[in-house]
């Protein structure tokens, strides 16, 4: 049975403020794209690789909020660009060069076992990458489990066939993943997945104005998640 994880909005996370920043290149064979790693002064064992949605790159809000969490919680932390947002270009690359990218990742961490996921595509293009050795589980922040008004496409049969921990990060009223589409989709991967739902929220867990709970709030909430499950599953 799914793992169903609950964070109250104004829980906090306790940061850690020694570390180091190294900026990084990955070099594929289509190109070279950047990166930033975060190295906590004491460093936790397992290291983290996230990776932008569609529409960003690796200095969006909402990437460098997770990617400044986990290294605050003291975890070796990776965030890159794909090539086509290097190179600034607005649609993505196909998903052999998109895999490619994350694979170069992935090879470039200093860590020997990293947990991987992203944003949306981000999320997406990790899971493909999700039987390498080095990795130990994965995460999802807004899986886009269909393309918007297009529930009958799902990108779910990979899924299934990844033995290893899975968390889940979504909003209920996201139009890449219909919630109970995902709830079925999650009941199917099993005791694998772990869940955190934000309810009301889109797909960038934005939330309704007149809530009265601000984006930063939500992203902290999830955070908190997401950190709390990574200690619960592979500890220090």
């Amino acid at each position: 049975m799914a793992e169903v994880l609950s964070v109250p909005f104004d829980q906090d996370v306790h940061y850690i403020h020694s570390m180091k920043r190294t900026q990084v290149v990955l070099k594929t064979e289509r190109g070279q794209a950047s990166g930033e790693l975060l190295m906590p002064e004491t460093s936790r064992k397992v290291g983290i690789i996230i990776a932008h949605g569609a529409g960003g790159n690796m200095m969006d809000r909402f990437t460098s909020f997770f990617h400044e969490q986990f290294s605050a919680a003291g975890y070796p932390s990776l965030k890159f660009n794909f090539l086509y947002s290097q190179q600034r270009r607005k649609v993505p690359d196909l998903q052999p060069v998109l895999i490619s990218c994350y694979t170069k990742a992935i090879e470039t961490m200093p860590a020997k076992h990293v947990v991987i996921g992203g944003k949306s595509m981000g999320g997406r293009i990790a899971s493909y990458v999700a039987d390498r050795d080095e990795v130990l589980g994965l995460f999802f922040l807004g899986y886009p489990l269909h393309p918007p008004g297009k529930p009958d496409k799902l990108r779910d049969e990979h899924l299934y066939s990844i033995h290893k921990p899975m968390f889940f990060a979504s909003g209920t009223k996201d139009p890449f993943a219909r919630i109970d589409l995902l709830n079925k989709t999650i009941t199917k991967i099993d005791t694998f997945a772990s869940t955190y739902f934000v309810p009301e929220a889109g797909h960038s867990f934005d939330l309704p104005r007149k809530g009265g709970v601000s984006q930063d709030d939500t992203n902290k909430a999830v955070a908190i998640a997401l950190l709390d499950w990574l200690e619960t599953r592979f500890g220090r």
